[in-house]
């Protein structure tokens, strides 16, 4: 009789399998840290990290069912309640991005010591939220840990000498992917819109940088629920309910959509081919109604507020989604004409992360 097997003997040896492979995003985050010269600025006073309740007023209060008549007074609301976010959200990703282009340290320990704060209050983790806030939790998480998987992986392994403040801040970065999981799932397919995507997209860079596997097949699965909601004409119904804003939405899911296919290819997952190429149907659907939107204005009934499809760094998702696909030759164009893309909602420099070498 073959003698049994120590159960942790056992389990080292199922972890060495190819099937718990760790997960890694893609080959562009390994980059090395850069060296440019200039003059390191100082570092601001960390933004008072937000640990009330996530109960938000929403920018389209008062709008119909469409969701798509700004409030003006709402909006002003808005930003006010979530100014503390925004500002980590955006100048920690800034501070980042200027340490990876510089290598200067004090531009790394500014941005280590904001997100340190942040954790160690356990900020962002009010079990008391309306949409507006959930909304609000997925979305900063999605910026931060974007931007911090360029710190985690980079070749100059530069947070080598912050471990303790490495890890509260990925503990915590943790625990709002565990909230996001929670708050997103099991929605009815008429709820199911590009939150669920954004959400889906924060989880995904937590789940590599966390290297959970329960994180990255929860993302995945979102993605194919996405994909599964692109119709044959590479339409969404739940944006084309969003009237004068449908085509600004449709460019709006594409982000955390193509950010999620280039991480699962990276490790092995490919999800170009769900629902027939369902990502490429909206991307081609989204291109063509950006040059013409006649066919969204018929469908909807309502002429097409073009205002958000006139900022390039709107189109951040051509970065991965031209690394997943070979883009035609107008699209190759639109990508380096609009581009280089620094979209802090994506981390940061995607063009960056993602250009052919």
């Amino acid at each position: 009789m073959p003698k049994r097997l120590a159960p942790l003997t056992l389990m080292a040896l199922l972890l060495s399998g190819p099937a718990f492979a760790a997960l890694q995003p893609p080959a562009g985050y390994y980059a090395a840290v850069g060296q440019r010269e200039g003059k390191a600025p100082i570092c601001p006073a960390v933004p008072q990290p937000y640990t009330g309740e996530l109960q938000f007023t929403s920018k389209y209060e008062g709008s119909d069912s469409a969701r798509a008549t700004l409030n003006r007074k709402a909006e002003k609301n808005f930003r006010e309640q979530t100014s503390h976010i925004t500002r980590l959200e955006k100048e920690a990703g800034r501070m980042i991005t200027g340490y990876m282009r510089t290598g200067q340290p004090e531009r790394l320990e500014c941005a280590i010591e904001w997100l340190d704060r942040w954790a160690s209050a356990d900020a962002l983790e009010s079990e008391q939220f309306n949409h507006t806030g959930k909304s609000m939790r997925k979305w900063a998480l999605g910026s931060l840990a974007g931007a911090w998987l360029r710190l985690k992986f980079s070749e100059s392994q530069p947070l080598a000498a912050y471990p303790q403040q490495s890890a509260r801040i990925e503990a915590w970065f943790t625990r709002l992917a565990e909230h996001t999981v929670r708050e997103w799932s099991d929605l009815p397919l008429r709820k199911i819109n590009n939150h669920s995507y954004w959400a889906a997209w924060s989880v995904m860079a937590v789940a590599v940088i966390s290297d959970r596997r329960d994180l990255f097949d929860w993302s995945v699965g979102q993605f194919r629920i996405a994909a599964n909601q692109v119709d044959d004409e590479g339409y969404l119904a739940n944006e084309m309910r969003r009237s004068q804003r449908a085509l600004a939405y449709h460019n709006y899911a594409l982000p955390p959509l193509a950010m999620i296919a280039a991480f699962a290819e990276a490790n092995a997952v490919d999800l170009r081919g769900e629902n027939h190429g369902a990502l490429q149907r909206l991307a081609e659907r989204v291109l063509q109604g950006a040059r013409d939107p006649a066919a969204f204005a018929q469908r909807t009934g309502a002429k097409q507020d073009m205002s958000e499809l006139r900022k390039d760094f709107k189109y951040a998702w051509l970065a991965p989604y031209c690394s997943l696909y070979a883009c035609s030759e107008e699209t190759r164009e639109l990508n380096q004409e609009m581009g280089p893309f620094n979209s802090f909602r994506l981390g940061g420099e995607v063009t960056q992360v993602f250009e052919k070498p």
